[in-house]
């Protein structure tokens, strides 16, 4: 089963990394036509906002949740990030963006190739160019996971000369799938689109989860995962995850994406999407350390990609989050 990413919150009523820091259109749950007609698209608006919490005229905010400020330097409590100082008032710039999308050929079917192509737009001024940062070594993160989160992958687009961010890809089975856009514009925020997408051909048995699952084992490989407290909503979390081979800890785990572990984790209505980035550690394992916290309840899938051996490993997690208490 393929599998993989952090953690970061983003809700697509209110979207941003592990937090509701940007407000996006609502997305619908009816799978995109991408073969009603050449050229058509699906667009995701969302933009950054937040409230201020220091008085000093330092204001410091994550770049991932910009709802998170600070009257000095720190860390993001939801994703691990270090605060950048910005000029930015507590409301945001107004800005707001939307995800250009489209594949070809439209109409997808199993086994058979197709090219996503994503262009950020500003709205209101579609034609204008977005330049997007490098964020985890990459301008663009594209996430595409089953609807029962069963299927989970990783893919980065490629720049074209015609602006926009290309990437081939095959599904293996029919049904349907969400399609997630994790980048940042120059300047801005943390933004995420999202498109549901349907795939004609054979579909699998949908997977059903229901309990936690906190340990994940592949090819020798295992991966455990816990936080220092109960999961709740509303509570700042530190997560770890100790990786061993053959019983023995992997102490020589490499960078991925300029991390020791990259992790993504998705809400079973696919419409919570937490992008977490590890602590700073001088070490290279067994053990990976994140912070997060959760602002819905409910069951959701964990995604932790690893690299060791020169071999991208992901595994795969079920946590069940509680309400606030």
């Amino acid at each position: 089963m393929p599998v993989g990413v952090l953690l970061a919150a983003f809700t697509f009523l209110s979207a941003g990394c592990s937090s509701n820091s940007s407000d996006t259109a609502a997305a619908t749950e009816k799978p995109t036509d991408l073969s009603a007609a050449p050229g058509d698209s699906t667009s995701t608006a969302m933009h950054a906002g937040g409230a201020d919490h220091g008085s000093s005229g330092h204001i410091y905010s994550c770049p991932m949740h910009p709802e998170v400020r600070s009257d000095k330097p720190g860390t993001c409590p939801k994703c691990g990030m270090t605060l950048e100082h910005t000029d930015k008032p507590a409301g945001g710039d107004g800005k707001v963006y939307q995800m250009q999308f489209t594949a070809q050929p439209a109409h997808l079917v199993a086994g058979q190739p197709v090219t996503f192509s994503f262009l950020p737009q500003l709205a209101g001024q579609a034609k204008a160019p977005v330049p997007l940062a490098v964020v985890h070594e990459k301008k663009m993160h594209v996430i595409i996971v089953s609807k029962d989160l069963s299927e989970f992958f990783h893919q980065h687009p490629t720049f074209t000369a015609q602006g926009r961010y290309d990437v081939p890809f095959t599904f293996k089975t029919g049904g349907d799938y969400v399609v997630y856009e994790d980048y940042t514009p120059v300047g801005e925020g943390h933004q995420l689109g999202r498109q549901v997408v349907s795939v004609a051909g054979a579909a699998k048995k949908p997977v059903v989860y229901k309990q936690d699952a906190m340990r994940w084992s592949q090819d020798g490989y295992e991966a455990v995962l816990s936080f220092d407290k109960p999961v709740q909503v509303g509570q700042p979390l530190f997560v770890q995850v100790k990786v061993t081979k053959g019983g023995q800890p992997v102490t020589d785990l490499e960078n991925y994406l300029g991390a020791l572990g990259h992790m993504v984790v998705i809400s079973q209505n696919t419409e919570q999407y937490l992008h977490v980035h590890p602590q700073d550690q001088t070490d290279k394992g067994p053990v990976i350390g994140f912070h997060t916290g959760f602002d819905k309840p409910g069951l959701y899938r964990v995604f932790l990609q690893i690299n060791h051996g020169g071999q991208i490993r992901t595994a795969d997690f079920t946590v069940n989050v509680a309400p606030a208490a």
